[in-house]
């Protein structure tokens, strides 16, 4: 018996595309326990994995085809949590059903898949997020409306994002058992084969999102990047188009805790933020010091279950027409170049490369 029972007057009715690891993690739990959804459907190619999240998580309709569960005309909503090289080719699928899409981080591989999604998203009006969850992480969201009302004019934007050598002890530990299958589908090749691109593509994104959630637009990047052993390390100087400079750090792995956050300096005060491994969810502590008061707010911020907050963002932009909370498919696409733009300038030896003059895929 089901005892998440919602009280809302609508609920936005999805179907899942994939019963892999990331949906397995974040968005069935999520879809199940968001006040505004209600989980109809689940799509996987395995047999196994199907019957599994279907005996736990007891959706109306349990598909092997996706354009099957496409044509379900209870289906208002696709979640998309595969592969990335299937992101963009599942998501142009959905909108061309008429459902509304969220897809996974990152958007896509390449700039012109993700361009072309956007503008038939927009053509067939249905909406279209990206699955950049830590713009629902309530200690950032704090954070982010302090720099804003209170921060002045910004100068510096530094970023981490240190992924650690104990993370999969820590992971073990606090994820359900997590299932995988020989039947998944699983893209050509092999995505990590080259580990400077697929970490650059898989963490990157974090990083950059939130950059770009606090500071806007990039104008340029100039990157460096080390590899000993194990760990890889990229240092990126930014220029952001308001005129700050910032620093972003990406590590894979370092060894030390888990290590993200940002810094950001204004002439009215100071923002310091402590983000934790995603999967203890626990909201940033943040320190947000006001010049003008001499004071330091620190938020409580107790929800930190950012997938749950994220597909209910999602539901509400589509059921109650507001504004999207979180990153759009511009914000996904702005995140790519940035990444594109980081792996250039790294094969040119650190060259400063224009945001706005990036194409092609990473």
């Amino acid at each position: 018996m089901k005892t998440n029972v919602k009280k809302e007057e609508k609920l936005l009715n999805v179907g899942i595309l994939g019963c892999g690891i990331i949906n397995q993690a974040a968005h069935l739990i999520g879809s199940t326990k968001a006040r505004n959804i209600h989980l109809h459907a689940i799509c996987d190619a395995s047999e196994e994995l199907r019957h599994k999240m279907a005996a736990i998580y007891d959706p109306e309709a349990v598909y092997k085809d996706y354009g099957a569960m496409l044509a379900d005309p209870k289906v208002d909503a696709i979640i998309i949590g595969v592969g990335d090289q299937f992101h963009m080719p599942c998501a142009k699928q959905a909108i061309l059903a008429g459902k509304h899409v969220f897809v996974e981080k990152p958007m896509g591989v390449s700039i012109e898949e993700c361009q072309e999604v956007k503008k038939l998203a927009e053509e067939k009006g249905v909406f279209l997020q990206v699955g950049h969850m830590k713009r629902y992480d309530e200690g950032l969201q704090y954070a982010k409306k302090f720099k804003e009302e209170k921060m002045g004019e910004i100068t510096t934007y530094k970023g981490w994002y240190c992924d650690s050598v104990g993370r999969y002890t820590l992971t073990d530990n606090v994820m359900p058992v997590l299932y995988s299958s020989d039947q998944a589908r699983k893209p050509a090749g092999n995505p990590k084969a080259i580990l400077d691109h697929y970490y650059l593509l898989g963490h990157g994104s974090h990083l950059f999102d939130t950059a770009f959630y606090f500071m806007g637009d990039i104008e340029s990047v100039s990157a460096r990047y080390v590899n000993r052993e194990k760990l890889h390390s990229w240092l990126i100087d930014v220029n952001f188009e308001n005129g700050a400079i910032g620093t972003l750090d990406l590590s894979i792995a370092i060894a030390q805790k888990w290590h993200e956050g940002c810094e950001i300096y204004g002439t009215g005060g100071t923002v310091f933020a402590k983000t934790y491994n995603p999967w203890e969810f626990r909201s940033s502590e943040v320190e947000c010091y006001d010049r003008a008061t001499d004071m330091i707010t620190m938020p409580a911020a107790y929800d930190g279950q950012f997938y749950r907050r994220e597909l209910e963002g999602f539901a509400d932009t589509i059921l109650k027409d507001m504004s999207c909370t979180g990153a759009t498919a511009d914000d996904g696409i702005k995140v790519m170049k940035a990444l594109i733009a980081t792996y250039q300038s790294v094969h040119s030896g650190g060259a400063w490369v224009k945001i706005a003059d990036v194409k092609g895929e990473l």
